[in-house]
């Protein structure tokens, strides 16, 4: 991208003139461009991300507010979508934001575009484009998606949930339970999963209300469902403010 065409331009042009002009020997000339590539490649990444950050706060809080500002948001976040060309993965964690918004507010046709262009480190919309060829009956794209999210995302024991979730409601049970065996190698002790893996070689149904909020995002359980736990998740809330004030 731009910032590391930049760098090298910089660190060539320092490169020449201490071998030409200053008449140093080629490693030191070659070290001095070394240098200043890694100097002002870091400098420009970072006033880069400095734009990008403070597009993806002003967004976190339209999203925060009271009602939730989508559309300003994602205008927001279409506006940061100009430093992708600046900066390598800028474009991707970008794109990954705007889908998980459109796909959070049930807009799954516009979300989807956006979604597969996610940075892979992102595991929610990893998972969220998982869902969406789920849903296209694409299981191929479907699996190879949440393989490439859990190799970079291995830690996170709401994906390999879901991924096995996504495979039984696919027909797949003997593979969810083998995605549970491996979740369970790199997330030892983990309740939630070994709780999932125990359901299924009993033969019963996954149950993956114990996630919350992280599994209610992808929309997979029905309306009424999801209403039940938001006025769940508010009277909650008003019990603490309640007795907090006392």
């Amino acid at each position: 991208m731009y910032n590391i065409l930049i760098s090298a331009a910089s660190a060539v042009a320092v490169l020449l003139i201490m071998m030409f002009v200053l008449y140093l020997p080629w490693w030191a000339s070659l070290l001095g461009g070394m240098v200043v590539f890694s100097l002002v490649f870091i400098l420009l990444s970072k006033a880069t991300m400095k734009k990008v950050m403070a597009s993806i706060e002003i967004a976190g809080k339209d999203l925060q507010a009271q009602p939730p500002r989508f559309e300003k948001a994602i205008r927001e976040l279409k506006d940061a979508l100009q430093y992708g060309k600046w900066q390598v993965y800028v474009e991707g964690q970008v794109n990954s934001q705007i889908g998980m918004i459109y796909y959070m507010k049930r807009d799954f046709s516009n979300a989807f575009p956006y979604l597969e262009k996610s940075f892979f480190k992102n595991w929610a919309a990893m998972g969220m484009l998982a869902i969406s060829y789920m849903k296209r009956q694409k299981k191929d794209l479907m699996t190879k998606t949440f393989e490439k999210a859990v190799q970079w995302n291995s830690k996170e024991s709401m994906l390999w949930a879901l991924y096995a979730y996504c495979e039984n409601e696919s027909g797949n049970a003997a593979k969810a339970r083998d995605i549970l065996t491996k979740g369970l190698k790199k997330n030892q002790g983990d309740e939630k999963l070994k709780d999932l893996l125990e359901a299924l070689q009993n033969n019963k149904k996954m149950n993956m209300r114990a996630y919350g909020d992280l599994w209610f995002q992808f929309h997979l359980e029905s309306l009424g469902a999801l209403q039940k736990h938001q006025m769940a998740s508010m009277g909650g809330r008003m019990q603490r403010r309640t007795s907090v004030r006392r």
